[in-house]
């Protein structure tokens, strides 16, 4: 084992003992190797390597920002990571693409499980969710942000660049709702290689304003069938969302 990743796995096992919380600084670099004995160099590219990770931010000079302090970043090292190794040809955009599907469509069923109809009422209330559904504050918010996003979308002087944003940042509320920090931060991860294989599908296609306005509709199904509970539809139709563009862009 090379010297600095004796210091990550001490500083891991540190993290894992609770030395260190969220928000709170790892020693100074001299520090550290006087405690573990070993050099700053071996120090200071062990924490190069958890700031890439998104463990820590480190800051210079010697105020209280000072140093590297613990974060919680998980997606920043694993979207780095998933790039590079799309990039590089390691992971093929198909690989990509199921695991893109493995995850929605377990979050979207999640998220529609999570809305209980309301025996009491049957009218729709302001965050559009038939049945008067009971929802807590943050799922309200979320269900109104998706649809912000979708009104977004349907600007007619929208650029593709603007669209697939939007598109993007759609499909992370949608996994946001089913409430697993983890699974989202996975989906956060990928979403620069998603990014980058629509976007080199879309370059390909015969008309994309055509292709742009059948995922505006499918968008608004989707959310739709999580709004009212509906995690089958939900699922079935975000599985078909994401493999119908794969199919059409022949990536």
């Amino acid at each position: 084992m090379r010297t600095h990743e004796r210091v990550l796995a001490s500083i891991e096992a540190d993290l894992a003992g609770g030395r260190w919380a969220l928000g709170e600084r790892l020693p100074a670099e001299r520090a550290l190797a006087d405690e573990l004995g070993v050099s700053r160099s071996s120090v200071r590219e062990a924490i190069r390597v958890l700031e890439a990770m998104g463990i820590v931010r480190t800051a210079v000079g010697s105020g209280p920002d000072a140093g590297a302090t613990v974060v919680d970043r998980p997606a920043a090292g694993l979207g780095a990571a998933v790039r590079l190794h799309v990039a590089s040809g390691t992971l093929a955009v198909r690989d990509v693409v199921e695991t893109r599907v493995l995850l929605e469509t377990w979050a979207v069923r999640e998220a529609a499980g999570r809305s209980v109809p309301s025996p009491a009422a049957d009218a729709t209330d302001a965050t559009g969710v038939a049945g008067g559904a009971e929802v807590t504050e943050a799922r309200a918010e979320a269900l109104a942000e998706a649809r912000a996003l979708l009104d977004r979308m349907d600007s007619p002087d929208l650029s593709a660049g603007a669209f697939r944003e939007l598109d993007a940042s759609f499909h992370l509320v949608l996994v946001r709702l089913a409430g697993n920090v983890l699974v989202e931060a996975v989906m956060t991860g990928l979403r620069g290689a998603i990014e980058s294989y629509v976007a080199a599908g879309s370059a390909g296609l015969a008309s994309w304003e055509r292709t742009a306005e059948r995922l505006r509709v499918e968008h608004r199904a989707v959310l739709d069938a999580v709004a009212a509970g509906d995690g089958a539809l939900a699922e079935r139709l975000v599985a078909e969302h994401i493999e119908g563009f794969y199919r059409e862009t022949g990536l």
